[in-house]
């Protein structure tokens, strides 16, 4: 692990994309290699991009990319696709609509399968990032695709989260509906060629200003018409992530914002380790068998059970 470390702290693009594999994998290599370069992170701004399929989110952050190279910025993409639950496979095919970024040395493109977690962000993509920022990656931009809670999780990944709405689907009111106007930084209307964007736009405009005169934030998310194909309003909305970002530094919100990062991921590995003892244990503790035999004979209720389980767990638990 030390020669991978040496080689992602130099910028080494192969051994970049090997490490990733590693942390993707897990276990005690990846272990390992985050200890080494954890030193190293912390450093980028990091961008989440969700909203729902079809409403041009690669294509937006293709030409995000475009923006960030124009102020030499080192980019990196991590496009986290949901996994299936049947087979594990992803469809992981956002990389073909970012093909105009592959001869750039300073830009990165990682796809990866979010492997059943919550919320449609991988656990592993923490310690991705990390390996982005060891590497020297400034920029670092998340897109998932929006299923259920993943704008949340996103949110809790993400220094800025950018919701991306479409003009007659519907999501505009969803988002207004379900209350996900709490967890965006930014709105883009995308596909602005279309009728109703500017609609879509005083809609969402409106809903965010009375949400905001009940709550009084500091921050009033902005709500940004783009057509992503043709790069109209992406100058606009990069200017509106550098804003925020520098809203957070001088609130003193973007370390609040980070310690909430490092809670969301301490849970998640506990809950891993608990759950991949949990699993072995099914198949290979008689203890825990007889457990499950008392719950299906009606002897004891699933509630007492997992209390107990979890207390003979965290005695002989492994990592």
């Amino acid at each position: 692990m030390e020669a991978i470390s040496k080689e992602v702290l130099s910028g080494n693009r192969r051994a970049l994309a090997r490490a990733i594999s590693v942390v993707e994998n897990g276990g005690e290599e990846a272990s390992q290699l985050v200890r080494s370069l954890f030193e190293y992170t912390g450093r980028a701004h990091i961008i989440g991009v969700t909203g729902s399929p079809g409403v041009g989110k690669s294509t937006l952050v293709d030409a995000l990319i475009t923006e960030c190279r124009k102020e030499d910025l080192k980019v990196a993409v991590l496009a986290v696709d949901p996994s299936s639950p049947f087979t594990g496979g992803a469809i992981l095919g956002d990389r073909i609509r970012m093909q105009g970024h592959t001869l750039d040395k300073s830009v990165f493109i990682r796809s990866m399968a979010n492997r059943g977690h919550q919320g449609g962000v991988a656990l592993a993509t923490y310690d991705a990032i990390r390996m982005l920022e060891a590497s020297g990656y400034e920029v670092i931009i998340i897109e998932t695709v929006g299923v259920g809670q993943s704008e949340l999780a996103i949110a809790q990944t993400a220094d800025t989260t950018v919701l991306v709405l479409m003009p007659g689907s519907g999501d505009d009111i969803q988002a207004i509906k379900s209350g996900i106007m709490e967890i965006g930084d930014i709105f883009v209307v995308n596909k602005g060629d279309l009728p109703g964007a500017n609609k879509s736009a005083s809609e969402i405009t409106a809903s965010l200003e009375l949400a905001s005169s009940k709550a009084e934030k500091p921050w009033h998310p902005p709500v940004i018409v783009s057509i992503a194909e043709t790069g109209q309003g992406i100058g606009e909305l990069w200017q509106a992530i550098k804003k925020h970002k520098l809203h957070l530094s001088e609130a003193g919100l973007l370390s609040k914002r980070r310690m909430d990062r490092i809670q969301a991921e301490l849970s998640e590995i506990v809950a891993d380790i608990a759950r991949r003892n949990l699993k072995k244990s099914l198949s290979t503790n008689n203890e825990v068998k007889e457990v499950l035999d008392d719950i299906a004979t009606r002897k004891v209720d699933p509630h007492t059970a997992a209390r107990q389980l979890i207390g003979n767990m965290f005695q002989t638990i492994q990592y």
